[in-house]
């Protein structure tokens, strides 16, 4: 009985991945052995980085409250706790836009707290 091989299958597999390395530089992106290779480490990467995307943004929110709270006169770390004391249950995320985009209401919240 003859080799049985699903040509089909393999080089939609292939034509797959020769897809996802379209826009890399030299035989990245046309030779099957190093895109695949390449997509390979591509996708490592993103999927390591979007857990840190997270971290670093959560960075910046924390650095614009510091920052915002410090013209106030009172710590990151004491506002926050503050926060916490009377219940008071906003994100870093929403906090920092405040710090941002509305001081009126980010004093607001520090009088509340305060």
């Amino acid at each position: 009985m003859p080799r049985s091989v699903n040509h089909v299958a393999s080089r939609a597999r292939r034509k797959k991945v020769l897809k996802k390395a379209k826009g890399y530089f030299g035989r990245r992106k046309n030779v099957w052995t190093v895109a695949k290779n390449a997509v390979e480490k591509g996708m490592q990467y993103a999927y390591r980085d979007r857990k840190t995307k997270k971290r670093n943004f959560r960075a910046l929110w924390i650095i614009r409250i510091n920052a915002a709270a410090r013209e106030r006169g009172i710590s990151y770390s004491q506002f926050m706790h503050k926060l916490k004391e009377n219940n008071i249950d906003i994100n870093r995320k929403v906090l920092a836009d405040l710090a941002m985009n509305n001081p009126e209401a980010f004093d607001a919240i520090l009088k509340q707290v305060s």
